[in-house]
C-alpha cells in the first residue's frame, strides 16, 4: 500500500516538474519571468496605460473602477462643503433669516458628499439642489459633470474591452492532450487534433508549430530554446483551413523534420517542446486571435492513430462524436523513419503499443482497442 502511494507521490511530482519546464502551458499560457529590468522602463507600462488597464486581473478592475468613483465623489464633496461653509450655509454658522445659500439643504459633509452623488450620477432626488448666487459654485458643477462623463467612459470601455478579448474565444477551441505518430499513406506522420466548439467559423485559420530544445553550435555554444519551425497540414492542404468541423493535423516526419533522428525507444529520452499555433479571425466579431498548446515527449505516442468521430446519419446530417476526440487506437507503425522510408514491411511496431510508464496499465473491453488519453 505505502509502494504504491510512494509511486503516485513521485509521479505527480514528476508531473509537476514537467508543467513547470514547460515555456507555453497545454492552455496557451507562456511560462517565463522577466528580471533586472530598468526601473525606468516600468514608466512604460503607464505611458500605454490602456492596454495596462486591458490586460490586469479582473480584481484590480473592479477594485479602480469602485475607487474612482468613490474617490471623485468624495474629492467634490469636499469641494462642495468647502463652498457651502465659505458662504456661510451651514447650520452650525447660524446662518440669518434672510439668508441665500449656494447651495440648498447641505448641512455638513456627510450631506454634501450625498450632493456630490447626486449630481454626478444625475439621480437628483430633489432635496438639495444648486442656487444660482455662486458663479464658482456652477463651475464645479460643471466640471464634476465632465469628469464623471470621463470617468464612466473610461472605465465601461475597459470592461467591454476585457470581457471581448479575442483569447475568450480561444477558449473554445481545443486540442488533443496527446498527439500520436503513426503512417499515413506513404507518409510517416505527427498527428494532432484540434476542434472548435462553436459552430461559427475561424476565417483564415493557419497552423503552424515550433519544436524548442536546447542545442549546441559546432562552435561551442549553447542555444537555449533554439526555435525550428515545424509545417502542419491537412488533406486538403496547410492554408486557409475549412475550420467546420474537428481537424486532425498532420506532420510529414521525412529528412528535413527534425523527428527524423528519433525512434520508439529514444522519443520519450528526449528533451524538447513542441508548440502548436493557431491563429484566425472569428466570424462574428472580427477579431484575430491566437490558439497556443505545447507537448513534451511523454505526450507523443508513437504507434497509435485517433480514432474517426466524424460520421453521416440517415438523414444525411453530419455528426461529430465528441466522445472519441482524445481516443486512440495502436497500428503498425515503424520502430523508426529510417527503418519506415529504407525497410517497407519490416521493423513494424506492435499493435499492444510499447512500455510508456507514464501510463497506468488498464484492461480494455472494447473490440476496437481503442485508447482514452
Amino acid at each position: 500500500m505505502f509502494g504504491s502511494l510512494s509511486k503516485r507521490f513521485q509521479e505527480y511530482l514528476a508531473d509537476r516538474r514537467r508543467q513547470k519546464t514547460r515555456l507555453v502551458t497545454k492552455d496557451g499560457r507562456c511560462n517565463i519571468e522577466y528580471g533586472n529590468i530598468k526601473y525606468t522602463n516600468h514608466f512604460a507600462f503607464l505611458a500605454d496605460f490602456w492596454t495596462t488597464f486591458v490586460e490586469i486581473r479582473w480584481r484590480f478592475v473592479l477594485f479602480f473602477f469602485i475607487a474612482s468613483f468613490t474617490l471623485s465623489w468624495f474629492i467634490f464633496g469636499l469641494l462642495w462643503f468647502w463652498i457651502a461653509r465659505s458662504n456661510g450655509d451651514l447650520p452650525w454658522q447660524n446662518p440669518p433669516s434672510d439668508h441665500k445659500p449656494c447651495i440648498d439643504n447641505i448641512e455638513g459633509l456627510t450631506t454634501a458628499f450625498l450632493y456630490s452623488l447626486e449630481t454626478q450620477t444625475t439621480i437628483g432626488y430633489g432635496g438639495r439642489a444648486l442656487t444660482p448666487r455662486c458663479p464658482g459654485a456652477v463651475a464645479v458643477l460643471i466640471i464634476q459633470s465632465l469628469v464623471g462623463a470621463i470617468i464612466n467612459c473610461f472605465m465601461c470601455g475597459v470592461i467591454l474591452s476585457k470581457i471581448s478579448l479575442p483569447k475568450k474565444r480561444a477558449k473554445t477551441i481545443t486540442f488533443s492532450e496527446m498527439a500520436c505518430i503513426s503512417p499515413k499513406g506513404d507518409t510517416l506522420c505527427l498527428s494532432i487534433r484540434v476542434a472548435n466548439l462553436r459552430k461559427t467559423l475561424m476565417i483564415g485559420s493557419q497552423i503552424y508549430g515550433k519544436l524548442l530544445r536546447t542545442t549546441v553550435t559546432q562552435d561551442g555554444d549553447t542555444i537555449i530554446m533554439d526555435q525550428v519551425n515545424i509545417d502542419f497540414m491537412v488533406d486538403a492542404g496547410k492554408d486557409n483551413l475549412f475550420f467546420v468541423c474537428p481537424l486532425t493535423l498532420y506532420h510529414v516526419i521525412n529528412k528535413s523534420s527534425p523527428f527524423f533522428e528519433m525512434a520508439v525507444d529514444t522519443l520519450h529520452k528526449q528533451d524538447f517542446e513542441l508548440v502548436v499555433f493557431l491563429d484566425g479571425t472569428a466570424e462574428s466579431t472580427s477579431s484575430s486571435c491566437q490558439v497556443r498548446t505545447s507537448f513534451i515527449p511523454q505526450e507523443i505516442m508513437w504507434g497509435y492513430n485517433f480514432l474517426p468521430i466524424i460520421s453521416r446519419s440517415k438523414e444525411g446530417k453530419y455528426r461529430v462524436d465528441f466522445s472519441n476526440f482524445s481516443k486512440v487506437v495502436p497500428v503498425a507503425t515503424a520502430h523508426c523513419p529510417y527503418c519506415f522510408h529504407n525497410i517497407k514491411g519490416h521493423h513494424l511496431h506492435s499493435r499492444n503499443g510499447h512500455d510508456n510508464y507514464g501510463f497506468e496499465v488498464i484492461e480494455i473491453q472494447d473490440s476496437l482497442h481503442a485508447t482514452k488519453i
